[in-house]
């Protein structure tokens, strides 16, 4: 079973967006400028992974006409073949395939409902 183990925010205002979660969440924030990206912790984490078994932790982005809802990301064995599914079951690929760092890989794909969802190798 693939779990979902992130969740990307758009937000039109990304320093807003981190005050208003710190503030009603107690997330901690961590900006990511090289990435344009602001990650989310949620809960007790080592080395950017949680502590706690089934909790997860996310990010924040700028609003794109990709992401104008938030996004879960679901961890897949291989991303090849979960968009090879997805097409096959009535969805499509919305951002081909890209490295994340050395050992990693994300994608984006569209449902048969129309929501945009992350995968993560």
């Amino acid at each position: 079973m693939n779990g979902v183990v992130h969740f990307e925010v758009p937000t039109d205002n990304l320093v807003r967006a981190q005050k208003f979660y710190a503030e009603v969440f107690g997330w901690k924030t961590t900006e990511l400028p090289e990435l344009g990206t602001v990650m989310l912790e949620t809960t007790e984490s080592e080395h950017g992974r949680p502590k706690r078994a089934g909790a997860i932790n996310g990010s924040m982005t700028l609003r794109q006409d990709l992401s104008r809802q938030p996004v879960i990301v679901i961890a897949v064995a291989s991303i090849d073949e979960t968009v090879a599914a997805v097409e096959q079951a009535g969805g499509s690929v919305v951002q081909a395939k890209i490295a994340m760092g050395s050992n990693a890989h994300y994608a984006r794909v569209i449902d048969s409902e129309g929501n945009v969802i992350g995968l993560w190798e």
